[in-house]
């Protein structure tokens, strides 16, 4: 079962900008590299909606994929050597604040697996 770990978030102006993390620091990088990772937040009494995901890169450069809400102002991307996905998200607004969280799975090397989630709050 892979493992997943956020970390990043905080407390940032309307405006401003985070980059959190998704690492898995107990799966090997040839294993990480062909995980697809999406990044999903939940906001207090929302529904868990997805923001952006990236695709394996074992064999082929990774795509990636938005949120039309996301679209512009979030940028996903993979450092397989260090076994992480960053989401860049910049002119944050207070609409984004939430619980962010990243996944994996299910896929041949585990099933669904979620992280802990990483708290952003914007204030305006």
């Amino acid at each position: 079962q892979v493992q997943l770990e956020e970390s990043g978030g905080g407390l940032v102006q309307a405006g401003g900008s985070l980059r959190l993390s998704c690492k898995a620091p107990r799966t090997v990088s040839s294993v990480f590299s062909d995980l697809a990772i999406d990044w999903y937040r939940q906001a207090p009494g929302k529904e868990r909606e997805f923001v952006a995901g990236i695709s394996s890169s074992s064999i082929t450069n990774a795509a990636v994929k938005y949120a039309g809400s996301a679209e512009g102002r979030v940028t996903i991307s993979r450092n397989n050597s260090r076994k992480t996905v960053y989401l860049e998200m910049n002119s944050l607004k207070p609409e984004d604040a939430a619980v962010y969280y990243c996944k994996t799975g299910p896929n041949r090397w585990t099933e669904e697996a979620w992280g802990q989630g990483t708290q952003v709050t914007v204030s305006s």
